[in-house]
């Protein structure tokens, strides 16, 4: 363990001043000193359809990708469990930032039993995670590899602006997607964790086209800058209501904008147009619990002297709340059909009776709405899950 250590600590002190393109190939040069001959990296596509190999560690011909639904790195990545064939002498190992899944690390020993040495490569794969978020910020290299084609403006302008997809603690969790990834118009979500309160926000904005994404991105800095001085939920509806309306004047946007305390429970929101969120409870759907009567979208100037009605509900442990785009439940098949609010409960359910966690739920959802739609989504499709799980109070004795 001490060797392990020590590599770990030389490893942090030569990160400082190495540029992203770099952290594969010193986290290579340490897995040897653990006693590797393999150390890859692969993060996720934005889709999060594939695992793609950073460059560093690696020969080009190599650069092969797997695939996140049938690979044993994929299976890593799904259950962000460690993943090892039958014949051993490999293993891919989850690379996870906090809760959000960032990709796998593949590595290969003569002999991975060894005493210490997987849970050496578990402490590389953390750290390369750590290094990589780090540098992410400033260099291209992430993002340029977590895509598989270039990007529409309006959709560089509103993933800038957006938290990570997953967030969370032994409380609660939250996870979103969005698509089409790489052509998003005016949905945009946010989430935040400050001092207990998670706090949750999708917004659909009019629209498909550069302003869409503009009067999204807007929305989101408003309900930032509003949270962040102290308002309430109904001041940020405000605050957005009266920017729209003086800035990008004729851009109607719904929102559902919401709190949830990680202690007690306590689900406040503000419903602005937009689709009611579903409360799922024990594998079923609660139908009309988180409905009320409906209040206007922002963007009329209508909430600046008449603010949005704040609704309470007091969740049970275990209870998921699912917030979704209009784009989502409207998506037609060829043949017409809608995707619906039925059958986008029922997946949800169906991938949470199976075990699969919040983040893994959304990327099965998002692949059977795309499936049922040919590929070709005709208007943006933002869903956003979150569950709160405290953690039950020790018995006394």
């Amino acid at each position: 363990m001490a060797r392990s250590e020590a590599v770990l600590s030389d490893l942090l002190a030569r990160s400082h001043r190495a540029s992203a393109r770099e952290i594969p190939s010193l986290l290579d040069a340490a897995g040897r000193r653990l006693g590797l001959t393999t150390v890859r990296l692969y993060v996720a596509d934005l889709q999060q359809l594939r695992l793609v190999v950073l460059p560093g560690t690696t020969d080009p011909a190599d650069d092969q990708a797997l695939d996140i639904d049938s690979s044993l790195g994929g299976l890593a990545y799904r259950t962000q469990q460690v993943q090892q064939p039958r014949e051993g002498g490999m293993a891919w190992i989850p690379m996870v930032d906090g809760v959000e899944r960032l990709g796998v690390m593949h590595v290969a020993a003569a002999d991975l039993g060894t005493p210490g040495l997987l849970e050496s490569c578990q402490a590389l794969a953390d750290l390369a995670t750590l290094l990589i978020m780090s540098k992410a910020p400033y260099m291209d290299l992430l993002v340029v590899r977590e895509r598989s084609r270039p990007m529409s403006v309006q959709a560089e302008l509103v993933w800038a602006f957006l938290p990570p997809r997953t967030i969370g603690t032994d409380a609660v969790t939250s996870s979103a997607v969005l698509e089409p990834a790489y052509d998003i118009g005016g949905d945009a979500f946010d989430h935040n964790l400050t001092d207990g309160i998670l706090h949750l926000t999708l917004l659909d904005a009019m629209g498909h086209d550069l302003a869409s994404g503009g009067a999204g991105a807007t929305g989101i800095a408003a309900c930032r800058a509003t949270r962040r001085s102290g308002g309430s939920l109904p001041e940020i509806g405000t605050t957005i209501d009266r920017t729209l309306d003086k800035w990008i004047p004729g851009r109607l946007m719904t929102a559902v904008i919401a709190n949830l305390d990680t202690a007690s429970g306590q689900f406040t929101w503000i419903n602005c147009g937009h689709p009611p969120p579903l409360l799922i409870r024990d594998g079923h759907v609660l139908p009309q619990v988180l409905t009320r009567p409906p209040q206007l979208p922002l963007g009329l100037g209508f909430h600046t002297e008449t603010a949005p009605v704040l609704h309470h509900e007091r969740l049970q442990p275990g209870d998921r709340i699912l917030f979704y785009s209009d784009g989502v439940t409207e998506a037609r098949a060829p043949d017409g059909s809608l995707f619906g609010d039925q059958r986008l409960a029922d997946t949800i359910i169906r991938a949470t009776a199976t075990g699969h966690t919040a983040p893994e739920a959304l990327r099965r959802l998002i692949q059977n709405l795309l499936s049922h739609q040919g590929n070709q989504l005709r208007d943006d499709a933002t869903i956003l899950l979150t569950e709160w799980h405290p953690t039950p109070p020790a018995r006394r004795r």
